[in-house]
């Protein structure tokens, strides 16, 4: 087993140790931190959205910050602002909590579109503009940002500039009768989270994104992502397809997954394992679909039976 192999086992059964029973919730997670992309949990209140946020940030010896989203809130409380000294005249820049390792935007559903907005450029480029110049982000920099559904009182439905920089977008669910009945008891006197120490470096989470990139594609694989990503443009149903972004999203996952599994390659499997998570907070239904009951989960799920698997 290789030093990063055992980083990632020490990362996942920290991650378990909190979050009980949701196994292939933390697997998508570590994918998205080894792939370098951004997450957006979205589900019900109580479940665990935010308890799995700390607990990743709680096992990385990096920066943290979390920002509560609500309807008040400003792009520059932020991003930062500049300030002005009385004593010289001068300006002087005040970095926002967005100038962290890991950036916790807890109801991101709940501030304006215009204070989302704030994020787009940060989490595409890794870095943000104010007033004509360019401040650049820590590295790592990964967005774990919560969100309730949009039928929820008080929530913005996020555009789709900004689902379209979340790598992947999970839901959490309810956990079984006996996994709720293993929290209660394990919380009925201390909280876990209080318990957990980092485990894994940023310069380790650096070296991860390095040797995931040295994942193989085989061309037949390539050419079986890009169909796929077509796909999604030329069905009827469908009125905003995958973007390019979405491909390379999709494939640098693939990597991050073939290599969590001891693999230096890619397999049209890892694919189809991510393509639901990776994907389906992109499509934008037409009306017609979307008033007839249709998801894009279940549209995709039809894309990927129909698109043949290279052998």
């Amino acid at each position: 087993m290789s030093a990063m192999q055992e980083i990632l086992g020490k990362l996942r059964k920290n991650l378990s140790s909190v979050i009980h029973g949701k196994d292939e919730v933390i697997e998508m997670v570590m994918v998205a931190l080894c792939a370098g992309g951004h997450v957006l949990m979205e589900d019900v209140p109580g479940v665990g959205k935010t308890t799995l946020a700390k607990a990743l940030a709680s096992s990385i010896d990096g920066v943290f910050t979390r920002i509560q989203f609500t309807p008040d809130l400003l792009p520059a409380d932020i991003v930062g602002s500049s300030v002005y000294n009385p004593k010289d005249g001068s300006f002087s820049f005040r970095p926002g909590p967005i100038f962290a390792n890991i950036l916790l935007a807890d109801e991101i559903n709940r501030a304006s579109p215009r204070t989302q907005s704030a994020l787009l450029e940060a989490m595409n480029e890794h870095q943000v503009s104010i007033e004509g110049r360019t401040y650049p982000l820590p590295d790592p920099f990964l967005v774990i940002a919560t969100e309730n559904p949009v039928e929820y009182h008080g929530t913005y439905p996020l555009p789709e500039a900004q689902l379209d920089r979340f790598a992947m977008q999970l839901p959490m669910g309810y956990p079984d009768e006996v996994t709720e009945l293993e929290i209660l008891y394990v919380r009925q006197t201390e909280d876990p989270l209080a318990h957990l120490r980092p485990i894994v470096s940023c310069a380790d989470v650096a070296r991860l994104h390095a040797e995931v990139r040295k994942t193989g594609i085989e061309k037949s694989v390539g050419r079986y992502m890009v169909q796929l990503i077509r796909e999604t443009r030329h069905d009827a149903r469908i009125q905003l397809g995958a973007s390019p972004r979405a491909l390379l999203t999709l494939a640098r996952c693939a990597q991050a997954r073939a290599f969590m599994l001891g693999r230096d390659y890619v397999l049209p499997d890892d694919v189809k394992h991510l393509a639901p998570s990776v994907l389906a907070h992109r499509l934008v239904l037409d009306n017609k679909a979307k008033h007839g009951g249709q998801t894009s989960h279940a549209l995709l799920a039809e894309l990927l039976a129909s698109v043949a698997v290279p052998v």
